[in-house]
C-alpha cells in the first residue's frame, strides 16, 4: 500500500467533502430533532446538614464531625428506600409507584462534607421542587427514628434542610448545544469513516501520479500528458476547431510534443490509439492528436479500425460504410475511400465484418497499413478496447506503438494493469498513457497558472481593458488623456504576450 503524507490527505477530503458535509449536516439534523422531540426534564436539588447534638466539647465536637462524614454517605442509600419514596408518593398523591419515585431520586455527597443534595428529576418543574423537599424532610425523620437509641428521647443526630429545592425554571434535559454539536461531531465522524471506506475501495485513477503509479508498478510507460473534460466536446469534437488556444486544444499538443521525444532516433509513425474498456474517450483522443499532428504541418490519415462500434466517421460527420473493410478486400483502393476532415485525412471503417480479430491481424490489414504510412507522414488508427475483445492486440505487429488512455475516475488500476499485460503479451510497444476528461477545476498538476498565454488582439482593445482594470482597481486612468494606439493596417493580431486571467476552461 503506498503511503500517503498530509497532500493524500487533503486531496482525500476535498475528493470526499460532499458525503462528509452530508452526513454532518444529517447528524446535526438528528441532533436537533433528537432535541424537540424529547420531553423536557428539569431537576430540583435540596441540600440537609448532617450534625451531631449536645457535642459542645471541641474534641467530641471533631470525633462527631468525622463520624458524620462516615453516616452520611449510609445515609445517601436510605433516600430511595421505600421507608421514604412510599409515604412521600402517598402524601403527594403521586401518580407513580414507590419503586418509580425512587428512579427519579439521585443524591450527591459533596467530598469531606456532611452535606447530603437530594435530586428530583420530573418532567413538572414545580411536581420537581414539591418532591426534593417532601423527600428530605421525610429523610431526615427516617434518619432521626433509626439513629435514636432505645429508650432515648432524642436522637443524636440531626438533619437540618439548610437549602430547600425551588422551581427551576430552565429544564436541565435536552440540551440543545449539546446535542447538536454531538450529532454534529457524530455526524462527521461518520462521514469520514464512510469516505475513507470509499477512497480504499475505490480503485479509479483520479490523477497524473495515480496514473503513473499504477503502470510503474506493472511495468509500463510514463504518462505522456492529460486532457481537461469539456462539455463541448459533442458539438466541436476537435479541439482547435472549438478554441485554437483553449486549455484542451493545448493538451493534445502537450501530447503530440511528448510522442516526438518517446524515440528521437526512431520517432512513431503508426500510432494506435486504445483503452482499456469502452467509453474512455479513445476515439476523441485519435482525432484531436491527428488534428494536433496536421497543425504541426505533417500529413495525417486517421483510421477507424474499431470494426464493433466505429465511431470516427459519426463524430466528424462522415460516410462510414465505405473505408478500411472496403479496401481490404480489394473492393476499392485506399486513396478512393478518403474522407477529408479538415486538416487531416480519414479512412473510415467501412461496413462491419464478421471476424474483426482475423481482419486485423491479417497480412492484408498490415499491407494497407504499411501503404498509409508511406503515404502520409503519420497515421492514427483509432482501435476496440483492449479487454473486452481481441482485435487491438491482433494488430500489434502492423504499428509501431499503442497509446493506452485512461479516463479520470472510471478507469481502474486493475483494468488498466490487465490491458497492459494483454499487449505486452504479444510483444507490442506501449508509447505511453493519457490520463483523459480530467475536470478543468482539478487540473492544478498542469494549469496551476494565474494567467492565460494567448495571441495579443487589436491594439484598441487592449487599450480599453487596461484602462478598465486600472478603474477597478481605484486607480486614476490618466493615460486615457493619450490616445489610444491601433493596429497596423492589415494586421488584427501581435505577438503572443501572458494576460491575466483565471484558469481557462
Amino acid at each position: 500500500m503506498d503511503t500517503l503524507d498530509l497532500s493524500d490527505y487533503l486531496r482525500f477530503l476535498v475528493r470526499r467533502w460532499r458525503v462528509i458535509a452530508a452526513l454532518g449536516l444529517l447528524g446535526t439534523a438528528v441532533g436537533a430533532f433528537v432535541t424537540h422531540a424529547t420531553t423536557p426534564q428539569y431537576r430540583a436539588t435540596s441540600t440537609l446538614f448532617v450534625s451531631l447534638q449536645d457535642w459542645d466539647d471541641t474534641v467530641k465536637l471533631n470525633q462527631g464531625n468525622a463520624f458524620a462524614q462516615a453516616r452520611v454517605r449510609s445515609y445517601a442509600e436510605v433516600v430511595t428506600s421505600p421507608y421514604v419514596t412510599k409515604p412521600v408518593a402517598k402524601f403527594l398523591r403521586l401518580d407513580m409507584t414507590p419503586s418509580q419515585l425512587a428512579r427519579k431520586i439521585t443524591t450527591e455527597v459533596p467530598l469531606e462534607t456532611v452535606l447530603l443534595k437530594i435530586t428530583v428529576t420530573d418532567t413538572q418543574p414545580s411536581r420537581a421542587a414539591r418532591i426534593s423537599n417532601a423527600v428530605a424532610h421525610r429523610f431526615a425523620e427516617i434518619i432521626t427514628e433509626i439513629e435514636r437509641p432505645e429508650g432515648a428521647r432524642l436522637s443524636p443526630v440531626r438533619l437540618s434542610v439548610t437549602e430547600p429545592a425551588h422551581r427551576p425554571n430552565t429544564p436541565a434535559s435536552p440540551n440543545m448545544v449539546l446535542n447538536l454539536a454531538l450529532g454534529l461531531v457524530a455526524g462527521l465522524t461518520i462521514g469520514t469513516g464512510l469516505a475513507a471506506a470509499r477512497e480504499s475501495l475505490d480503485t479509479s485513477v483520479r490523477s497524473r501520479s495515480d496514473l503513473t503509479r499504477c503502470l510503474a508498478a506493472s511495468g509500463g510507460p510514463a504518462v505522456l500528458g492529460s486532457v481537461v473534460l469539456d462539455q463541448r466536446v459533442s458539438r466541436h469534437p476537435v479541439a482547435t476547431d472549438d478554441d485554437t488556444f483553449g486549455q484542451r486544444a493545448e493538451d493534445f499538443r502537450r501530447l503530440r510534443t511528448s510522442l516526438r521525444f518517446v524515440d528521437i532516433d526512431a520517432p512513431p509513425k503508426v500510432i494506435a490509439v486504445t483503452s482499456a474498456v469502452p467509453c474512455e474517450g479513445k476515439t476523441s483522443i485519435s482525432i484531436n492528436l491527428a488534428s494536433a499532428l496536421a497543425e504541426f504541418g505533417s500529413s495525417v490519415c486517421l483510421v477507424d479500425a474499431d470494426l464493433r462500434r466505429p465511431s470516427v466517421a459519426h463524430t466528424l460527420g462522415l460516410v462510414q460504410d465505405a473505408g478500411l473493410t472496403t479496401v481490404m478486400i480489394g473492393q476499392a483502393d485506399a486513396g478512393d475511400m478518403m474522407q477529408s476532415a479538415g486538416s487531416f485525412s480519414v479512412l473510415a471503417s467501412g461496413v462491419l465484418p464478421p471476424n474483426p480479430a482475423e481482419m486485423l491481424g491479417s497480412a492484408q490489414f498490415r499491407t494497407v497499413v504499411r501503404s498509409l504510412a508511406e503515404r502520409f507522414d503519420h497515421v492514427v488508427i483509432d482501435t476496440a478496447p483492449v479487454l473486452p475483445v481481441a482485435d487491438t492486440p491482433a494488430m500489434a505487429s502492423a504499428v509501431d506503438g499503442y497509446l493506452l488512455v485512461a479516463r479520470y475516475a472510471k478507469s481502474t488500476r486493475g483494468q488498466l494493469t490487465d490491458a497492459l499485460r494483454a499487449l505486452q503479451d504479444v510483444g507490442a510497444t506501449v508509447l505511453g498513457s493519457v490520463l483523459n476528461m480530467i475536470p478543468a477545476k482539478r487540473d492544478g498538476e498542469q494549469y496551476g497558472y494565474g494567467y492565460e498565454y494567448r495571441p495579443r488582439t487589436s491594439g484598441r482593445r487592449d487599450w480599453l481593458r487596461l484602462r478598465l482594470r486600472l478603474r477597478r482597481r481605484g486607480r486614476p486612468a490618466k493615460i486615457g488623456a493619450f490616445p489610444a494606439p491601433t493596429a497596423p493596417a492589415g494586421k488584427d493580431t501581435a505577438p503572443a504576450i501572458a494576460t491575466e486571467g483565471g484558469e481557462h476552461h
